[in-house]
């Protein structure tokens, strides 16, 4: 088994841009913190002969939890599964609470030293920009000096830091786009994942562009924006190992680079996805239903039987989005000639093109990935090679 995923579904405001599963209002969170640990010893069976390399607190906003509730969530962990000895432990965080301290109410020192007494050893803090007009458009909890403030506190205490930023944002030219990269070099951490903006259906985002409150989202911008992140990390010693993601040697990811390498998951709580090679799962996406169920003793999931033609078009599509790109070797052996054969002669217009390259490993194996010039068109590329409808 790779990890564990433990969503928390909790924020202090809504951002204009997100739709992923949350809930402004804490009543439940009691409630649903009780769900989670018992959905975590209902599911030990799963992966009872497994070890677990990595625990992922993601959301909605993980650091609105006590450090106390953290840990009650972690040691139910080490009480059901078998963890390595050094597990990766991420807190997705945003800067209002780790600079207002809120979660170290019940611990004396800084909240980043109660985080490493329970754990935790790698922060992924929610930054997105560094300016002020930026976040008011994103409708975040927190300011930019709250950013600043936050990660130079962070990196005294942790080494294993990760930001986001977001690119391609209404308003945002070239020049404030590389301040923002130049602000989060001078902090010296070693991980940046990096976003375009997308207008996602029904949020407030989309409501905004279409009564023409907030510009529509440049594509052109963003490319440009995405050529110049590439840029100015590579000069500074990162490896663009995927295409939103960028760490120095020895700080990727081990939760998201198991999701692209195919690995087992499982994930907890509501709206939370799980896949164990053959399958894929999820949990309803309402907390009120979510907690009920489990109290129920019953899982609220929905599962879907991956065919041959899921596997490889996901495969295909995680693939060209790392830099270890898509084995040849492995597309013959886990799903058969037909399948090589596809991909072999579908990809040859983009090798053509200039987006997509062979390379040969040490080990003799053949690899397709995206050039340079390809990397922003990963996704687009994929699409174009899925195998659809066939058996």
């Amino acid at each position: 088994m790779s990890g564990i995923y433990i969503h928390i579904p909790f924020c202090r405001q809504a951002c204009h841009y997100c739709d992923f599963h949350f809930s402004t209002s804490l009543k439940k969170k009691d409630d649903l913190l009780v769900a989670l640990k018992k959905e975590l010893k209902m599911r030990q069976p799963e992966f009872a002969c497994e070890p677990v390399e990595t625990i992922y607190f993601g959301g909605g906003t993980p650091s609105l939890l006590s450090v106390a509730e953290l840990q009650s969530i972690i040691d139910t962990v080490y009480e059901s599964y078998n963890v390595v000895e050094h597990p990766e432990i991420t807190l997705e965080a945003n800067p209002d609470d780790l600079t207002q301290a809120s979660s170290v109410q019940e611990l004396s020192g800084t909240v980043f030293e109660a985080y490493k007494s329970i754990g935790i050893n790698r922060l992924s803090i929610g930054v997105q920009s560094f300016f002020e007009e930026d976040l008011k458009l994103m409708n975040r909890a927190h300011n930019a000096e709250e950013a600043k403030k936050c990660i130079e506190e962070a990196t005294k205490e942790f080494d294993n830091i990760t930001i986001d930023l977001i690119y391609g944002i209404p308003g945002m030219n070239n020049e404030r786009w590389i301040q923002n990269i130049e602000t989060a070099l001078t902090f010296k951490i070693p991980h940046i994942s990096s976003y375009a903006l997308t207008v996602e259906p029904k949020t407030a985002l989309e409501k905004f562009i279409e009564k023409g409150v907030v510009r529509p989202v440049d594509d052109e911008v963003a490319q440009q924006h995405f050529d110049i992140l590439v840029e100015m990390l590579r000069e500074n010693d990162f490896v663009h190992y995927e295409l939103s993601n960028f760490g120095k040697e020895g700080f990727f990811s081990k939760n998201n680079s198991a999701y692209w390498l195919g690995k087992r998951y499982m994930g907890i709580g509501p709206s939370a996805h799980s896949y164990d090679g053959i399958h894929r799962s999820w949990n309803i996406a309402n907390n009120t239903k979510y907690i009920k169920s489990i109290g129920e003793g019953i899982l609220p999931s929905e599962i879907e039987l991956l065919s041959t033609a899921d596997r490889y078009n996901e495969y295909v599509m995680t693939g060209l989005r790392t830099v270890w790109g898509v084995s040849m070797k492995k597309v013959k052996n886990e799903f058969g000639d037909r399948y090589l054969d596809y991909l072999t002669l579908h990809s040859k217009k983009f090798i053509e093109q200039g987006l997509l390259e062979t390379c040969t490993t040490p080990d003799d194996n053949e690899v397709l990935r995206t050039t340079p010039k390809g990397k922003f068109l990963a996704d687009g590329i994929a699409s174009d090679l899925f195998l659809l409808n066939l058996q």
